[in-house]
């Protein structure tokens, strides 16, 4: 494979914090080169700019988003038969998500290895999330190409996936679940034309280092003024008493017939 490299710079550490040694390094080197790079060092070189080959990483991006949207549907699908279609595909879509692929590229610190054009350099494109959550799926599609899908997943559950699950797990008491039911019922009284849930803090107990939160969830019919269903819940945070009550929302409302 031609690579626009005149000189190979040392990726062993990032090879190292892959988990992988290149059989073929200029793959991971193209992972890591934005456009500008490849277009000033084409130029340089008196090449056609209109020429056909690529060089950057624009089209590794778009192969490793393929890769990596395949083995988180997969992993989902097998560790939460009992989510329905619209919890994995929320779950789904942060694990894939450029916000949570900045995390991972900032902490496999790819900026510093990224190859960029005078101008990205200048303007802190190392540290440009854009840049950053780009590089992680051109990353993926290197490992991809040089060693197969399995490798490419070993990385993607262990450098994506699996850190920022257990982070969810911990902040909503076990239950991934738990981060999508005040949407889930939002979504359902909307399709429905039921106004939105009203959520109050009832009350708090507790030193301040072990609060208990009290939340209730009021929920009204169509057109009228007195709430349909009213449900409490503890947590030790807001957040999570309104989710278990968000949830005993919607267990009711989906037993009712007309809103199954």
């Amino acid at each position: 494979m031609n690579t626009i490299f005149s000189r190979s710079e040392d990726l062993s550490e990032l090879q190292a914090a892959l988990g992988h040694d290149f059989a073929r390094p200029g793959l991971l080197e193209r992972a890591l080169t934005h456009s500008s790079h490849a277009h000033e060092e084409s130029k340089a070189a008196g090449q056609d700019s209109a020429a056909p080959e690529k060089l950057d990483n624009e089209q590794f991006e778009f192969l490793g988003d393929a890769v990596l949207g395949l083995v988180a549907s997969q992993l989902l699908f097998e560790r939460f038969s009992g989510f329905h279609e619209g919890q994995l595909s929320k779950l789904k879509a942060h694990l894939v998500s450029a916000g949570h692929l900045v995390n991972v590229g900032a902490r496999l610190n790819l900026g510093h290895y990224l190859r960029l054009g005078r101008g990205e350099e200048r303007s802190g494109g190392r540290t440009k999330s854009t840049l950053l959550s780009d590089a992680v799926e051109a990353v993926i599609a290197a490992l991809y190409l040089d060693a197969g899908l399995e490798k490419a997943r070993s990385f993607i559950i262990a450098h994506i996936i699996e850190p920022e699950l257990e982070r969810i797990q911990k902040e909503s008491d076990g239950d991934l679940s738990l981060t999508d039911y005040k949407s889930a019922l939002q979504e359902l009284l909307q399709s429905s034309g039921r106004a939105q849930p009203v959520y109050a803090t009832v009350k708090e107990e507790g030193p301040d280092h072990r609060k208990t939160f009290t939340v209730e969830v009021r929920v009204y019919a169509q057109r009228q003024n007195r709430p349909e269903f009213v449900a409490q819940a503890e947590g030790a945070t807001k957040k999570k008493a309104e989710q278990i009550a968000a949830k005993q929302a919607l267990d009711h409302l989906r037993s009712q017939p007309r809103d199954v």
